[in-house]
């Protein structure tokens, strides 16, 4: 997950110079037009790479672009980062469709990949054997999300988002329960009823004001991520009615919202980081990339409180992956940038500097992985605690509308039942009939 951002320093002089060639440049896209550069940035002349993306990627912020340029002196690097990937995406693929307006390096993002891979392939180059890329470096799960059935790999992972338990110590105390991280991972050891289970247990003795999780929508993203097989099958069909994943995930939420285990907050709401700041609630699932943003939102006065405990069962939420358009005009010397900034050194220097956890499992035995720790919480070892959750995370069979059919299941499901407007039943029909529309579209 990256977190959304102005247009970057660098976004500014791409489009300063775009412009002055009187081309049309912005939203992450460059237009085909752009002035020519030598073929080899490193040999034959000076070259410049533009690298689509949205949101803080953190290449600039941690160098990384800085010293390629260093490395590597006839190579420019222009970044142009799209606030959202809400605003990003549609246009990036309006640009492959065209093969106009693209970046040399352009972006994609986990709930995209599925459908970039199944219908947009032939649009981008196979990069499994560009110098650099060793596909051993890289969780297995991750490199097949970006290959298609005929082997050919479109994608090179940048972050993932393994999940864990983030919890308060201090109200699990409060209700009598353990606190010490490996004694609260045992509580729901490979079972998400386990965890609501321990849910109860709260709630029977809960601090006055507080639930046990955040959001019953928590639950199900945690529950939905640990399958491999969720709204869409092996073939490309839409499963979501039949979906053992999706009845045992919306089993866990309504168990949760019924049972009043919720503090039925709307995540990434001023009201979600309200509650983050007024302790009212005492755990939420949490991948990597989320602990910033606990922090900030938890404040200085939360230091000593969080910790982190295992998730009852593998899963990952948000990550992104570099591609490179075959309508660039530099694409070896961009497929070799892709390559450098996902390789295991680059990364783990990016999950030092903007804590963006790896999808290059070769990075884990690199110090700044293996040894890292947060002092915000309790100085629990991030390092391992995620590693361990992203090497057995499973290869997720996504769709092309997994991201907005789980979206309808949230807001037009699981929150109206958990905010007391709809029934169970009421809810998954407003669901089915959301998501019917969509598919239909």
């Amino acid at each position: 997950m990256h977190t959304n951002s102005t247009t970057s320093t660098r976004t500014f002089r791409a489009l300063a110079a775009a412009l002055a060639a009187g081309l049309l440049a912005g939203c992450a896209l460059v237009d085909d037009g752009s002035p020519e550069a030598a073929p080899d940035g490193g040999a034959g002349g000076p070259v410049t790479l533009t690298v689509g993306v949205f949101g803080v990627f953190g290449f600039e912020e941690a160098g990384l672009y800085d010293e390629y340029e260093k490395l590597y002196p006839d190579v420019t690097i222009e970044e142009n980062a799209a606030p959202s990937n809400e605003e990003y995406y549609p246009k990036l693929r309006d640009a492959l469709d065209s093969g106009r307006g693209l970046a040399d390096i352009q972006a994609v993002e986990v709930g995209n990949i599925g459908e970039v891979v199944a219908t947009r392939s032939d649009r981008l180059m196979d990069l499994a054997t560009t110098t650099g890329v060793d596909e051993g470096a890289f969780l297995p799960w991750k490199w097949d999300q970006a290959t298609t059935d005929e082997n050919k790999t479109v994608g090179l992972g940048t972050d993932i988002g393994p999940m864990a338990v983030c919890y308060r110590k201090d109200l699990f105390r409060a209700a009598g329960l353990p606190t010490g991280r490996e004694e609260v991972a045992a509580l729901w050891f490979s079972d998400w009823e386990k965890y609501l289970g321990v849910g109860a247990d709260y709630m029977a003795n809960a601090p006055a004001g507080t639930a046990f999780v955040d959001s019953a929508a928590g639950v199900y993203n945690g529950s939905i991520s640990s399958f491999p097989v969720r709204y869409f099958g092996r073939e490309g069909e839409a499963i979501y009615q039949d979906s053992p994943a999706v009845e045992v995930s919306w089993d866990l939420a309504m168990q949760a919202a019924q049972g009043e285990m919720t503090a039925r907050l709307k995540q990434f709401t001023p009201a979600w980081d309200g509650g983050f700041a007024d302790g009212a609630f005492a755990t939420v699932i949490c991948p990597s990339w989320m602990l910033g943003y606990i922090q900030e939102k938890a404040g200085p006065e939360a230091a000593d409180k969080w910790d982190i405990a295992t998730a009852p069962k593998p899963a990952n939420w948000g990550g992104s992956f570099l591609t490179v358009p075959e309508a660039g005009e530099h694409k070896e010397q961009a497929a070799r940038l892709a390559a450098w900034l996902t390789a295991p050194e680059q990364q783990a220097r990016l999950f030092e500097k903007r804590a963006s956890f790896p999808s290059s499992q070769a990075a884990y035995e690199l110090p700044q992985v293996a040894d890292a720790t947060h002092p915000y919480f309790n100085d629990a070892p991030t390092g391992e605690i995620f590693s361990i959750a992203a090497k057995s995370i499973p290869t997720l069979e996504l769709g092309t509308q997994d991201q907005p059919i789980q979206q309808q299941i949230i807001d037009a499901g699981i929150l109206p039942v958990e905010q007391r407007k709809l029934t169970p039943t009421q809810a998954w029909q407003a669901a089915e009939r959301k998501i019917d529309e969509l598919l239909d579209r």
